[in-house]
């Protein structure tokens, strides 16, 4: 009997819709998505931000099909084939571009070591810290979880919010770290119409930082029409979505 994830709208829609249209010839790097997932969404980003050709292919990693298990035995998105070798994990695929394609521009990570590292103490953040609130938050069915997974969201966010250097996180330029956070703010709208979050209670550079980043040309480019994430994230929303994180969220584990 199949998941009603399984029957998730097949394809990417609006302006990120016409970006797959233009990826779809056969290049080295064949970049596996789920054009619903913010966690794909990253990935996409760093492709489109630095230029690098690639070859777009839509999987929906809740169907488990055997050839996507042979590139991720994990069955999740995102997940590119590199010249026949397969990776996958978002962010290891963003570091994984940065030295498989030096040459396109811009490099998403300093190349100074200190600054370097320092970004990935804060990717690190996202991905313990900001991420998993957000689940928790959305996925939240009593009035008070739903308060304190939004204390935790707004604290999470503002501890991050503090550190802001610039424009943009490490300060003058876009980095991976903005893309790393980038996908949850496109879909924070989900959780300001049904769980009271306001980007104003995370304070002003906050506000000014997010708005900026939604503008960035490779985010629209990968985002699709939210009339399409509306029903993927109703099911969180009522608590069934069956996806990896939805499930660890219920059940008190890491996101893996």
């Amino acid at each position: 009997m199949s998941i009603p994830d399984e029957r998730i709208f097949p394809h990417a829609t609006g302006t990120a819709a016409k970006t797959v249209e233009k990826r779809q010839e056969p290049q080295d790097l064949v970049f596996y998505s789920g054009w619903f997932c913010p966690f794909v969404q990253r990935a996409w980003i760093a492709l489109e931000e630095r230029g690098i050709p690639y070859q777009y292919k839509e999987v929906n990693p809740y169907k488990k099909e055997r050839h996507f298990l042979d590139i991720n035995p994990k069955g999740l998105v995102p997940a590119v084939e590199y010249k026949g070798k397969a990776l996958y994990e978002s962010l290891v695929l963003c570091e994984f571009l940065e030295d498989a394609y030096p040459t396109y521009k811009p490099n998403l990570l300093p190349s100074d070591p200190f600054e370097r590292n320092y970004a990935r103490i804060w990717l690190d953040y996202i991905s313990k810290s900001i991420v998993p609130a957000f689940f928790r938050l959305i996925q939240a069915q009593t009035s008070e979880k739903r308060q304190e997974a939004l204390a935790e969201w707004n604290k999470a966010l503002t501890q991050f919010a503090e550190k802001i250097k610039g424009p943009y996180f490490l300060g003058e330029e876009f980095s991976l770290v903005d893309v790393a956070i980038v996908p949850w703010i496109v879909r924070d709208y989900i959780v300001a119409e049904n769980r009271g979050f306001k980007r104003d209670d995370v304070g002003s550079k906050w506000i000014e930082y997010a708005a900026r980043l939604e503008k960035r040309d490779s985010v629209s480019k990968t985002s699709s029409d939210k009339e399409h994430y509306a029903e993927i994230y109703g099911r969180y929303l009522r608590d069934e979505a069956q996806s990896e994180a939805a499930k660890a969220t219920r059940a008190g584990r890491a996101i893996p």
